[in-house]
């Protein structure tokens, strides 16, 4: 065997770098003085007789082929845990840590109704939530900063599998009086596209209404600027447009203290699909159905 292989240390100091652009900022991330991080690194370029990163006084700029060791580092960096993950599921499953990334349109909804049950079921699991948007979290999958994804499908995430949870139907939110007897329905046919008002764009919900609205036109006429289903839901109440909203999001009392009137949305495919998803060919993925399994139960109780 070759003793001169790079070790998980140097690779950890590359990925950080290539993360941060920044010696300081990547020495914070790794819990180490800068010295030491660059020493590091020097070492490992000494290693492979290659120079990775070309250093001046204000930038840090990496070659091609430092771009590239560097995500193939991420990877080995990633099995190295999903190794250590393995061990710890083969001998007590849904115990230790465990890093998984929430999206903003299931987080505050859906995470107080599942996250006491799992805890009693679980009490030796160590949750961590990190809440982003679907194409970050998907990105911090992928880049091992998560180990799996609480997702609305249906959403391109790269190469991943899924255990799907349960169905969550949409409605649409109007202002009380916009429609003195409003159906029991909304067709997606009758949303007038100059008053929708959606997410910014990295939020698969947004894709989600416009799928099943099947309205070209809605993507080009209809406003995106709401940072959250809070704030949407607030401009809906101060008479600014309607928009689109999860059944789980009605069932936590979003509308609740408002003039806002939710009637579920009438098309063809009304509704999103919640899942969890992980990295496909994962060694890990017993435990995450598990885990999948645990969630379902305690979203539908």
């Amino acid at each position: 065997m070759n003793s001169y292989l790079p070790t998980l240390k140097q690779l950890q100091y590359l990925v950080a770098l290539h993360d941060h652009g920044h010696f300081g900022r990547a020495a914070d991330a790794c819990f180490v003085t800068q010295s030491t991080l660059s020493a590091g690194l020097r070492e490992l370029e000494s290693l492979i007789g290659i120079i990775l990163v070309e250093r001046t006084r204000r930038v840090v700029r990496f070659t091609p082929l430092g771009n590239r060791i560097a995500e193939k580092a991420r990877r080995v960096l990633r099995e190295a845990e999903e190794l250590s993950g393995l061990a710890k599921a083969a001998g007590k499953p849904l115990s230790g840590d465990l890093r998984m990334g929430v999206i903003p349109t299931i987080a505050p909804f859906l995470l107080p109704r599942i996250l006491p049950k799992l805890r009693a079921d679980w009490p030796d699991l160590k949750l961590y939530l990190r809440e982003e948007t679907s194409t970050a979290a998907c990105d911090s999958l992928h880049r091992g900063h998560v180990d799996c994804v609480l997702l609305a499908l249906p959403y391109q995430c790269g190469d991943i599998e899924a255990a799907e949870l349960f169905t969550d139907r949409l409605f649409v939110a109007f202002p009380k009086g916009l429609m003195p007897d409003p159906p029991p329905a909304i067709s997606a046919e009758d949303i007038d596209e100059s008053h929708l008002l959606l997410l910014e764009d990295g939020h698969c919900l947004k894709d989600h209404v416009l799928a099943a609205c099947n309205r070209p036109e809605l993507r080009a006429e209809a406003t995106m600027l709401g940072t959250s289903l809070h704030t949407l839901v607030q401009m809906v109440d101060n008479g600014l447009g309607m928009t689109m909203l999860p059944e789980m999001a009605l069932n936590a009392g979003i509308l609740d203290n408002t003039d806002v009137v939710a009637r579920p949305l009438e098309a063809a495919h009304p509704s999103r699909r919640i899942a969890l998803v992980w990295r496909a060919g994962s060694p890990r993925e017993k435990e995450f159905r598990l885990l999948a399994d645990a969630l379902r139960e305690s979203a539908t109780a």
